[in-house]
């Protein structure tokens, strides 16, 4: 008992064995709630690479732009008067002029941006990531995620990002050593294609280095988020237990549907032609309208105390009762409330119901 005790406590504290996937159920709660697999890197690289993208497609685009921009500025607005009115239309063109000229940067990189996010977590709108919680500036809470081992993969990626960067910002620009001596005698338009050339080269290594990273690190984020949303087999229980609801409300549901449907059938009882008996263990009422009806429809059947309860309200009601202890067993048994008859009790049931039309006096 002790021991039991030890081990139901230590799954308490320490949240059972996780040694299960995470149910549908579980993987959607934690999607709702924002929880996903997600590399901040990737949206970074992206977005620089994007960047030089849109740079080097619509490069030529934005540089007339800009020096169309610059030489309006020393050409025909050195002499404008100053008045408000001057300034504002002057601020509305330039800044036209500007969106104009950044607008395949913004747009490209949009874009992109977009697309990499979609493609890790896909179409997801959740405000609860963004609700603020009093219980996330819980100090003690605080500093036990300063000092998780998270953190520390996380600094050591972000040490490690700036020294592959460093890196490659050394070695490019010391490889271009001799190119930059070789400034002081190039004129301003070959210095300018040469930064330009720099950059660009600079800015694609540094892309793909993060790109790398960030898709290992996605893999990484994937691997956490799995091992976050693992589940114990007490945990997958509890939720069964959850969704299936409370096994005494369910029974007590069941029964009141049971008594439902058994007011209903009795409801139909006095509609019936006959009622087949065995004589007290089955009872089968049956009827059949020649105008409506394919074949005699059952519309009520019972055992034990409901035959009896069916007998009953078929004497209360005048309703013909017939015992065929063979025919109400075959009935009972083969079919259920709704059904027509099995076509191989056809004539069995048609000479009970011309027995019974005759009784009655009817002609079908």
């Amino acid at each position: 008992m002790a021991k039991q005790a030890r081990y139901k406590l230590n799954l308490q504290l320490f949240g059972g064995d996780k040694t299960e996937k995470a149910t549908p159920k579980k993987r959607q709660d934690a999607r709702k709630k924002g929880q996903v697999a997600k590399s901040a890197e990737m949206s970074g690289a992206v977005v620089l690479f994007s960047a030089l993208l849109s740079l080097s497609v619509f490069g030529g685009f934005m540089k007339e732009r800009f020096i169309k921009l610059y030489t309006d500025v020393f050409q025909n607005r050195m002499m404008l008067e100053v008045t408000p009115e001057n300034i504002s239309a002057l601020f509305n063109q330039y800044g036209l002029q500007i969106l104009i000229l950044l607008a395949p940067l913004l747009g490209i990189t949009f874009l992109l941006a977009l697309v990499s996010n979609f493609a890790q977590v896909g179409f997801m709108a959740s405000g609860e990531g963004i609700t603020p919680k009093f219980s996330k500036i819980n100090p003690i809470k605080g500093f036990k995620n300063i000092f998780s081992m998270r953190s520390v993969v996380e600094f050591l990626k972000s040490v490690f990002k700036l020294i592959l960067i460093a890196y490659l910002v050394y070695s490019t620009l010391w490889g271009q050593k001799e190119s930059f001596a070789r400034l002081s005698h190039v004129d301003a338009e070959g210095t300018y294609s040469f930064v330009a050339k720099l950059t660009m080269s600079l800015g694609i290594k540094i892309a793909a280095a993060l790109f790398i990273m960030a898709v290992l690190d996605y893999i990484y984020q994937k691997y956490e988020h799995e091992k976050s949303l693992k589940m114990s087999k007490q945990d997958i229980k509890d939720e069964y237990k959850k969704m299936e609801g409370d096994p005494i409300i369910k029974g007590k549901i069941r029964e009141r549907q049971r008594r439902m449907a058994m007011q209903r059938m009795m409801q139909e009882v006095p509609k019936a032609d006959v009622i087949i008996t065995n004589p007290t263990h089955f009872a089968v009422a049956l009827k059949y309208d020649g105008s409506t009806m394919e074949a005699p429809q059952i519309i009520a059947k019972g055992q034990d105390y409901v035959a009896l309860r069916i007998r009953e309200l078929a004497k209360e009601h005048g309703v013909v009762t017939m015992e065929n202890k063979p025919l109400a067993r075959a009935l009972f048994q083969r079919a259920e409330i709704g059904d027509v008859v099995p076509a191989d009790l056809f004539q069995a049931v048609a000479e009970v119901l011309a027995y019974v039309y005759k009784l009655k006096g009817k002609r079908r």
